[in-house]
C-alpha cells in the first residue's frame, strides 16, 4: 500500500519537534548555570520546589480558561512567545562579584618577594594562568594588614631617606603598595601558589620603591587582598564560597534571574498541557497514536542538546566560566519558528463540558484515579532528581576524573543525545504497543522499577562517561512515563475536559512530584554527597515499585471497590480504556 502522510498531524508533529528544540539548548544546563552564578544546591533545590509550584497552578488556571471559553490556539501561542523571551533575557542577568583574591605577602632577603595563595583552589589553576599569561607582567595593587614593626621595615628599608611622616603611619592597620608579578614564575608546594615579585618593582605613593627586607629584623609577613585588575586571575582565584538562600532573597540579580525561570516556566507549562490536549483532539479516537507524534519532540530534544553542548564547549575555550552565549540564541530563534508553525495548527473542541470543575473533580472519587495521580507524584520525585541535579552530579565526578581537560558540557550534550535518541524516540514510539500488550497499569509498574535501577546504576558510577549506556533508560523511566500518563488523562477526562485534565496531571506530576523531590534533593546534596543521594533515591524507588504492585494486585481481586458512591468516573482496565471512545468511555451512576 502507498504511504500516506495526514497533513492535519504536520504542524503539531513541527510543534513537539521546534518546541522541544528551542527549550533543550538551556533548560537542562539552568542548574549548572545557577551554581555558575553563585548559587548553592540548596537555593538550586529551592528555587525548583517552587518553579513546579507555579506551574501546578499555571496549568489549572490556564487549562480551564482554554476549555471555558475555547481560547486554546491563543493560550498556545502566547506561551510560547513568553518562553523563548524568557529564556533569552536569562543570558543578561548578572552573576555574584567575585571577590578579591586572598593572599599572604612574604618579604625575603632573596632576589624576590612573594605572594602566596594559599587558600583552597583547583589542580588546573596554575597551568589555566601560566597558559593565559604567558610571559606577561601584572600591575597589581596589594591591601595588607599592617603592624608598627612593618610600618618600620617600610620606612628604613623600604622608603629610606624619603621618610617624612613615614613614623606616623605605625598606627594604621592597613597598608597599600603596588607590585610587578611576573607570571611565567607561578611555583606551588603542593597546598599553595607562589607569585614572584622581584624587589626592585614595589610602588607605594607613586613612589618606586625596593621591597627589602634585612633578615636580622622580624619576619615580614602580612595577610593581603591583591587587586591586579583582571578578571580572569580574579575568577581563577575565587574561593569556592556559594551564595545559601538567606543572603540569596536579599540580592537583586537573584531575583532577577528567578523572575525570569518563574516566567519561562509559566509559560512552557502551558504549552505542554494545552499543546496535548490540542494534539489528542486532532487524534480523536487514535489515542495509541500520540507517541509517534511525541517521538518528534525528542527528536529535537536530541539533536539540540547534543549540538548546544558542543557549542559551549567549543565558546569556552581559555575561559574560566561556560560560554553560554550561543545557547540562548538558538532558543529565542527557534522558538520563533514554533510559533510560526503552530500558527498553521487547526483544532476546534469537540465536546464542550456544562461543568468542567464538577466533570474533573469527580475524578478524585475514583480509588484507582487516585492512585493515579499518587504514582504521578512518585514519579516527579525521581524526575526532579534527573532535572535538576544529574548534570551536578556529573560535573562533581567530571572534576575528580577527568582533571584539567574536561568537556563536560560535550559529554552533558551526548547525554541528553542518548536520552532521545536511544531511549526516548523507540520507546515514544512503541509505546502504543506496549500499553496495548501490557496495559497502563503494568506500564507503571515497569516504570518505577526502571527508575529504582537507573538510580542506583548512577550511585555507583566513578568515570562520567561511563552514564551514557545507563541513558538508554530514559526510554522507560520518561518515555513510557509520559505516554502512559498523558494517554490515561486522556482517556479518562470527561467530554471538553481534555486541557483541564491533561494541565491537572501535568501539575500533580511537576507541582507536587517534582517540586517535592527537587525541594528534597537539593537539601540531600548538601547533607550527605550526592552519590548517597542518587543511592537513597534508588532504594525509595523499588520500595514504592513493590507497594504499587501490591495495591494493584489487591484491587483487581476487589474489582468493586471503585464503585464509591454517586458521580464516580470508572477508571476502565487499561486494554479496554484505550478503545472506549466519548461518552461510551464513562460510566456514571445515577
Amino acid at each position: 500500500m502507498k504511504a500516506t502522510i495526514d497533513k492535519e498531524l504536520l504542524p503539531m508533529k513541527a510543534h513537539y519537534f521546534l518546541f522541544n528544540a528551542g527549550t533543550a539548548p538551556v533548560v537542562p544546563f539552568m542548574p549548572t548555570l545557577a551554581g555558575q552564578l553563585g548559587y548553592s544546591p540548596a537555593v538550586v533545590g529551592t528555587m525548583y520546589t517552587i518553579l513546579p509550584i507555579i506551574g501546578m497552578l499555571a496549568k489549572p488556571l490556564f487549562g480551564y480558561i482554554a476549555d471555558r471559553y475555547h481560547r486554546h490556539r491563543p493560550l498556545f501561542l502566547g506561551g510560547q512567545v513568553l518562553t523563548g523571551i524568557a529564556f533569552f533575557l536569562i543570558m543578561f542577568v548578572p552573576g555574584m562579584e567575585k571577590p578579591l583574591p586572598k593572599v599572604e605577602f612574604h618579604c625575603h632577603q632573596g632576589v624576590s618577594d612573594i605572594p602566596r595563595f594559599c587558600s583552597e583552589y583547583g589542580e588546573c589553576v596554575e597551568r589555566n594562568l601560566e597558559r593565559y599569561y604567558g610571559n606577561r607582567t601584572l600591575e597589581c595593587e596589594l591591601n595588607c594588614e599592617a603592624q608598627p614593626f612593618m610600618w618600620d621595615i617600610v620606612c628604613e628599608d623600604w622608603l629610606k631617606n624619603n621618610t617624612e611622616n613615614c613614623a606616623a603611619n605605625r598606627t594604621n592597620t592597613q597598608m597599600e603598595f603596588g607590585a610587578s608579578i611576573t607570571m611565567q614564575k607561578i611555583e606551588n608546594d603542593g597546598s599553595c601558589m607562589f607569585f614572584m615579585i622581584p624587589h626592585d618593582q614595589g610602588q607605594i605613593a607613586g613612589q618606586n620603591v625596593t621591597l627589602y627586607c634585612p633578615k636580622e629584623k622580624e619576619y615580614f609577613k602580612s595577610n593581603c587582598t591583591m587587586d591586579c585588575r583582571e578578571d580572569y586571575l580574579k575568577e581563577q582565584l575565587a574561593e569556592s564560597a556559594v551564595i545559601n538562600t538567606s543572603s540569596a532573597v536579599t540580592m537583586p540579580q537573584f531575583w532577577l534571574f528567578f523572575g525570569l525561570l518563574i516566567f519561562s516556566w509559566i509559560g512552557m507549562a502551558v504549552v505542554v498541557s494545552i499543546g496535548d490536549a490540542i494534539c489528542f483532539g486532532i487524534l480523536g479516537d487514535r489515542h495509541h497514536l500520540y507517541g509517534k507524534q511525541r517521538l518528534c519532540g525528542s527528536l529535537g530534544w536530541g539533536v539540540f542538546a547534543l549540538l548546544a553542548g558542543l557549542l559551549v564547549d567549543h565558546m569556552s575555550l581559555g575561559e574560566v566560566n561556560k560560554n553560554y552565549t550561543a545557547v540562548f540564541w538558538m532558543a529565542l530563534l527557534i522558538m520563533g519558528f514554533d510559533v510560526f508553525a503552530s500558527s498553521k495548527l487547526r483544532h476546534t473542541p469537540t465536546h464542550l463540558s456544562s461543568n468542567i470543575l464538577k466533570d474533573v473533580g469527580q475524578m478524585f472519587l475514583s480509588v484507582r484515579c487516585v492512585i493515579f495521580f499518587l504514582w504521578c507524584v512518585a514519579i516527579g520525585l525521581g524526575t526532579a532528581l534527573i532535572w535538576n541535579f544529574l548534570f551536578i552530579y556529573l560535573e562533581e565526578l567530571d572534576k575528580a576524573f577527568e582533571g584539567c581537560d574536561s568537556s563536560i558540557k560535550t559529554l552533558e550534550g551526548l547525554v541528553m543525545g542518548i536520552q532521545c535518541f536511544g531511549g526516548e524516540l523507540p520507546f515514544f514510539f512503541l509505546s502504543g504497543w506496549i500499553l496495548k500488550k501490557i496495559g497502563h497499569v503494568n506500564a507503571m509498574s515497569v516504570v518505577l522499577f526502571g527508575f529504582g535501577v537507573r538510580f542506583i546504576l548512577y550511585s555507583m558510577l566513578q568515570n562520567p562517561w561511563y552514564i551514557l549506556p545507563i541513558e538508554l533508560m530514559n526510554g522507560v523511566t520518561f518515555g513510557l512515563f509520559y505516554a502512559t500518563m498523558a494517554s490515561y488523562a486522556s482517556i479518562v477526562a470527561p467530554p471538553g475536559t481534555d486541557a483541564t485534565m491533561q494541565s491537572l496531571v501535568g501539575a500533580i506530576f511537576e507541582g507536587v512530584g517534582v517540586s517535592m523531590g527537587s525541594l528534597i534533593a537539593g537539601q540531600l546534596f548538601e547533607s550527605v554527597t550526592a552519590r548517597t543521594t542518587f543511592e537513597i533515591f534508588g532504594i525509595g524507588a523499588f520500595i514504592v515499585f513493590v507497594i504499587h504492585v501490591c495495591i494493584q494486585l489487591y484491587l483487581q481481586r476487589n474489582s468493586n471497590i471503585d464503585e464509591n458512591g454517586k458521580g464516580t468516573v470508572k477508571y476502565f482496565a487499561p486494554t479496554d480504556a484505550m478503545h472506549m471512545l466519548n461518552d461510551q468511555e464513562y460510566s456514571r451512576v445515577s
